[in-house]
């Protein structure tokens, strides 16, 4: 995403974001009880990220919707790195399992269409890089939900991991375009056909780039406009890739059962 802030996560200490992940404290404290709730940080959080983006994310902020002091969140959280574990999961705890007796096929158009909706309700989940990824129950119930569509199939376990890798790389990499070319839109105060009306005739005015110099990216850029009304269509792009992976995996599998 180029131009938007993006950060890494699974830098935090692994014992503290898990034993958060999963609920598990320490033996509670002498004292008053907490006004708070770690999940009372993270619904905060996500609701500043859903409207301005994770770098709006502070303690700061935080502190200031939940009307408390900044020193106060780190009983709940100890710092930043754990805290976008912790909402990247809680966002996790929205997608569902496709509906029982699905195929493979139909069971994975239902997950990648479930995580396409997620990344447009939550775009900072496409500002975060996941390569260490947060080890909660939610995070968890993804994946499992993935493997359970090829489970039994005619793949490996490698393979299996492989095939649902391809599909929510193809949905993050499209949401990626299809956010972008909104909030493009949205800071240019110009359509894509907008854009075009002014582009259009001064490319025409440059002889070098005249259509008979580039054929083949003439006639198919101009059947793609018409198609989509823009240069691209990232949600055509999201459906006929799903389609085309899933045609890959059935032509193995049915490879293999000849």
């Amino acid at each position: 995403m180029s131009g938007v802030h993006t950060e890494d996560t699974g830098d935090a200490d692994p014992r503290r974001t898990i034993e958060l992940l999963w609920g598990v404290s320490a033996a509670p404290r002498r004292g008053p009880k907490p006004k708070l709730t770690t999940a009372d940080v993270v619904r905060s959080a996500v609701a500043l990220a859903d409207a301005d983006g994770i770098e709006a994310v502070t303690i700061r902020g935080i502190a200031e919707q939940l009307g408390v002091s900044p020193m106060s969140l780190y009983t709940y959280v100890p710092g930043r790195a754990e805290l976008l574990d912790l909402m990247i999961d809680h966002a996790h705890g929205e997608l569902t399992a496709p509906e029982p007796g699905l195929g493979w096929r139909d069971a994975l158009t239902a997950i990648a269409e479930d995580q396409w909706s997620l990344y447009h309700r939550h775009p900072w989940l496409l500002q975060v890089t996941t390569s260490r990824s947060a080890l909660g129950p939610h995070s968890f119930a993804k994946y499992e939900n993935e493997l359970r569509a090829v489970d039994g199939i005619g793949l490996d376990d490698v393979e299996m991991d492989a095939a649902v890798g391809l599909v929510t790389g193809l949905v993050r990499t499209t949401a990626r375009s299809s956010l972008g070319a909104a909030r493009l839109v949205r800071a240019s105060g110009m359509t894509e056909a907008q854009w075009w009306e002014r582009a259009g005739p001064v490319l025409a005015g440059i002889p070098a780039a005249a259509p008979e110099h580039y054929p083949i990216a003439s006639r198919v850029g101009q059947a793609a406009g018409e198609a989509h009304n823009a240069a691209e269509d990232p949600a055509y792009t999201f459906r006929f890739g799903l389609a085309r992976v899933l045609d890959g995996i059935e032509v193995l599998v049915s490879e293999r059962q000849q």
